[in-house]
């Protein structure tokens, strides 16, 4: 990934160096367990221990691109030069994928933890910005037209409910990646036995893969990218959000925007939501990546490595983008600027459109058969949509022209489905559910 989108973090986790470093791990996690088994001398895996350094990766580079075209046995190369004659005893009875895919295994669980770690994050985030607003009254929407009464810490609640079943499948996925295999090169363990592979993954922090070939199949893989896409299609969505209630028309939300920000090299009183939308461009290659991962699965045989060249690309690059997307969503949500008497005035604006829903119910209490209830609303709101700045009780206005209501209603009846208080009574309880408590009863 380009170092504009990538996190520190991430980049140490997937620097060659480290990778390396975990190669040279599982090599000499292997030694080890052919010492335990008494099939190499104690000593030799000491001295090994001793001696064997991370190669650098620029001579690994030069040894790989002048000489074996092959980057494990150049990594191999380089490490043997400061073992001497022990050098014989490393990489025995293994293969590079051996190497390669449970070295790969422990850095996805790394980047694992460091994803769940930063979600957790966002979690925290969004349960405090739901606290803040659990009584923030705003205007509900479906298809982008307003449709009832909602707050926004109910808004809120949802993309946690979402984050959370995110977390859930991260964790799932990250237990699917989590084995090793020393099976060999057709997965038979012809050079090694079981034995082995049980050690190495357990000094690891691995489960046996318990039928490879000559690598761990990509099933594992497919669903551990294809559920950072979805993590990151959650995210896409909060900043879709954001992005749709900054818009001039509505201004219920803005994203932070720092002093001296530009936001337009032309155009000075532009204040664009440019980490939503940087959030939403990084879920579609995001979502590359889990397309890729996918077509891995249908090796030829035992193997090819058609695989291996994308993997370079996607195993790094996927975790890395959901990382660095899952912090600048913190830093949106955290940054936030709520506005909520925009959000009342918005609400207003439609003249008591959005409490139709209880306006035909009322009429309906009162007698009024339904057909002809919703009817006689439709009309009345087809009025009111008509108005360029109604009042914002002209849904009554309008019903209350109309004979068929005036039979069976009061309109002070009708002026009681404008109070928004019902659509906060279960705010609570929404929140309890995703984790934010109840706010303590204030002492009488």
């Amino acid at each position: 990934m380009i170092p504009r989108y990538t996190t520190p973090e991430m980049a140490e986790l997937w620097s060659e160096r480290t990778k390396f470093a975990t190669w040279l791990e599982v090599e000499l996690a292997a030694l080890e367990a052919q010492v335990e088994l008494g099939w190499v001398p104690l000593e030799v895996a000491r001295r090994v221990r001793q001696r064997a350094r991370v190669p650098d990766p620029e001579r690994v580079r030069e040894v790989e691109e002048r000489e074996t075209h092959h980057d494990v046995v150049a990594f191999l190369r380089v490490v043997s030069e400061g073992l001497g004659e022990d050098a014989r005893f490393l990489h025995r009875g293994l293969g590079s994928s051996d190497v390669v895919d449970t070295a790969t295994a422990v850095l996805l669980v790394r980047a694992g933890d460091l994803l769940r770690a930063e979600l957790d994050r966002l979690l925290v985030a969004l349960r405090e910005l739901a606290d803040r607003h659990r009584y923030t009254l705003m205007a509900g929407r479906t298809h982008g037209v307003q449709a009832e009464p909602m707050t926004f810490g109910c808004k809120v609640a949802t993309w946690i409910a979402e984050l959370e079943r995110g977390g859930k499948r991260l964790a799932q996925a990250q237990e699917a990646v989590r084995v090793g295999k020393l099976s060999g090169e057709v997965g038979n363990y012809a050079h090694l036995p079981p034995e082995v592979e049980a050690r190495v993954c357990e000094r690891l922090g691995l489960r046996p893969d318990p039928a490879s070939s000559q690598v761990v199949q990509r099933d594992r893989h497919a669903h551990y990218v294809t559920t950072l896409a979805v993590v990151g299609g959650s995210l896409e969505r909060i900043a879709t959000e954001v992005r749709s209630l900054q818009r001039t028309e509505i201004r219920e939300v803005e994203e932070p925007f720092a002093e001296g920000q530009t936001g337009s090299s032309a155009m000075p009183h532009k204040r664009n939501p440019i980490l939503s939308e940087r959030v939403v461009g990084l879920s579609r290659l995001l979502r590359g990546c889990a397309v890729t991962a996918l077509e891995n699965q249908g090796l030829w045989g035992e193997r090819d490595i058609t695989h291996s060249s994308n993997e370079r690309v996607v195993l790094s690059g996927a975790t890395t983008l959901l990382h660095y997307m899952l912090r600048t969503t913190h830093r949106v949500v955290s940054g936030l600027r709520v506005d909520p008497d925009r959000m009342r005035r918005n609400l207003e604006s439609t003249g008591g459109l959005v409490y139709s829903h209880r306006v035909l119910l009322r009429l309906v209490e009162l007698g009024m058969p339904r057909e002809e209830a919703y009817a006689a609303v439709q009309r009345a709101a087809a009025r009111v949509w008509a108005e360029a700045a109604p009042a914002a009780d002209a849904l009554v206005q309008r019903l209350w022209e109309d004979p068929g209501v005036r039979r069976v209603a009061d309109e002070a009846a009708l002026r009681a489905c404008l109070d928004p208080t019902p659509y906060l009574q279960h705010a609570d309880e929404i929140l309890e559910r995703v984790g934010v408590p109840r706010p303590q009863e204030v002492a009488r």
